[in-house]
């Protein structure tokens, strides 16, 4: 065999001795960080056109053909086969703020790789990775800080709901139901309100669920503010309403 022998084990396995092995170098110093840096920033470049109210959106297909239209950052990552080790760390900062936060999936992910980039041009300048993650970090106080003086504060001990449903409507421009933002960020609005603690200044999300249903329309949509429970009728003469009565769930 060119390049290589076969061996044998201890039990009679045969495995192959390549003898290249020796001839190959692992990538280290500023050409690792170079490389990292531009796995990176390809993630972020491919949601980078997905930003924003204009934001383009994605056709994805997956390996069985089914078709995803979306350009939720996050799904797009999802459907995405990723598989250098630092993009999917930007896989899962935009999971991470999904989960925590619910909206910004694709800027977390374009700000990040606009930070890699310019933390690629003070590496070639010979700047150490620590000095420059902590002078990001002391931007990022800054930032903080600035935000905290130019934020406007509003009470919601009153219940005001206008402006909570302006904040909401801030968050769907992007988002598929734009057409129906004011009627979807006014059930979010009074979902959230309906379970809320505004003593602790607390929302448990596990008690707000989403049933989809096949058909129909966007306005179509209700909020309930009950328990629902998805079962089907197990005869065509049974009830279709009933009023104050006792379930057993």
């Amino acid at each position: 065999m060119q390049g290589g022998q076969i061996a044998f084990d201890e039990y009679g396995q045969p495995f192959i001795i390549l003898k290249d092995q020796s001839t190959k170098s692992r990538m280290s110093g500023l050409e690792a960080q170079k490389s990292h840096i531009l796995a990176a920033r390809s993630v972020a470049q491919c949601l980078r056109s997905s930003l924003g109210p204009k934001g383009l959106d994605k056709i994805l297909v997956s390996p069985d053909g089914e078709i995803t239209v979306t350009n939720d950052g996050a799904t797009i990552l999802q459907k995405m086969d990723v598989d250098h080790q630092i993009a999917k760390l930007m896989v899962q900062l935009s999971k991470s703020q999904d989960e925590e936060i619910g909206d910004g999936t694709t800027g977390v992910v374009v700000l990040a790789g606009a930070l890699l980039e310019q933390a690629e041009q003070l590496l070639e300048r010979g700047i150490h990775p620590i000095r420059i993650s902590d002078g990001y970090e002391k931007a990022a106080r800054v930032a903080i800080d600035h935000l905290d003086a130019i934020a406007d504060s509003f009470p919601v001990e009153n219940l005001d709901r206008e402006p909570l449903i302006k904040v909401a409507l801030t968050t769907l421009g992007s988002k598929i139901v734009n057409r129906c933002g004011r009627k979807f960020a006014e059930m979010a609005v009074d979902a959230i309100l309906s379970v809320a603690d505004l003593d602790r200044k607390d929302v448990s999300f596990d008690l707000i669920k989403i049933e989809c249903k096949t058909g129909g329309a966007l306005e179509d949509s209700q909020l309930v503010k009950g328990v629902i429970v998805d079962k089907t009728m197990s005869h065509s003469q049974m009830p279709k309403e009933l009023k104050d009565v006792k379930l057993a769930i």
